[in-house]
């Protein structure tokens, strides 16, 4: 397992390297960030924060504080060198999370709602806290409008829903090629099954739940030799557990 400590000279050049910048971080903070801030094509990543057992939340849907202080730090920096960060309505519906960088020094990433139903409620603070420009990912044949500022992709649905290649070519069209996939469980099932995913951090808390929805919700498999098992390093954050997984070379 590798300790993880960012140091400010470090953290300055990987904002660097995310503006075109192309200087080598060394050590796990390279390794972990490194790849995010200086590819120079698309990079997909998703990130879970969980409990020991695999929970993100409580059976009542209390998913405040499961992370630690470094799991956070972790999480914004992380958004802080996307694009564009992406959540299903489900997660904006449940938390009303404002998706900005606040515990690191960096910029906020364009925020992207996946609401193929038009689920998402007009009142939700993340249309009207003056933030980073909000994105709405939707089916072709929707007719809902959305709060002024709101920039809205119309796609055409496939048979089990929005693809996600199609919202990734939609977003590189904005320009938005650095992209997070935060949540929820089944969001990110979607693009780790269409093998969209470059990379998947899952940060584990030292607490149990017992019960509650888990961080990943994908297909079954009829036995473990069909189970994935990335190529991985572990790194201690300092309080949570980075499990930093490679979906692809």
């Amino acid at each position: 397992m590798h300790p993880v400590n960012v140091l400010p000279e470090d953290w300055s050049t990987l904002l660097a390297n995310r503006d075109g910048g192309d200087r080598r971080v060394s050590g796990p903070t390279g390794r972990i960030y490194g790849p995010l801030a200086g590819r120079g094509g698309a990079f997909v990543l998703a990130q879970v924060g969980q409990s020991l057992d695999g929970r993100v939340a409580t059976e009542g849907g209390d998913a405040r504080d499961i992370s630690g202080p470094a799991g956070l730090a972790h999480l914004h920096r992380l958004r802080a060198l996307s694009d564009a960060v992406i959540v299903g309505a489900g997660t904006v519906t449940a938390d009303d999370p404002r998706l900005s960088v606040r515990l690191v020094d960096g910029p906020d990433p364009v925020r992207v709602i996946i609401d193929c139903h038009a689920t998402v409620p007009d009142t939700a603070g993340i249309f009207h806290d003056g933030g980073a420009p909000v994105f709405i990912v939707t089916c072709a044949t929707s007719s809902r409008t959305y709060p002024a500022g709101v920039t809205v992709l119309p796609l055409s649905q496939a048979e089990n829903g929005l693809d996600p290649r199609d919202i990734l070519a939609a977003l590189a069209a904005h320009g938005l090629h650095r992209i997070l996939v935060e949540g929820g469980a089944r969001t990110i099932a979607r693009f780790m099954t269409a093998g969209c995913l470059d990379r998947l951090h899952v940060t584990v808390a030292p607490l149990i739940i017992g019960a509650g929805p888990a961080g990943l919700s994908l297909p079954p498999v009829a036995s473990l030799t069909a189970a994935q098992r990335p190529t991985m390093e572990v790194h201690d954050l300092g309080g949570d557990i980075l499990f930093d997984c490679a979906l692809r070379p």
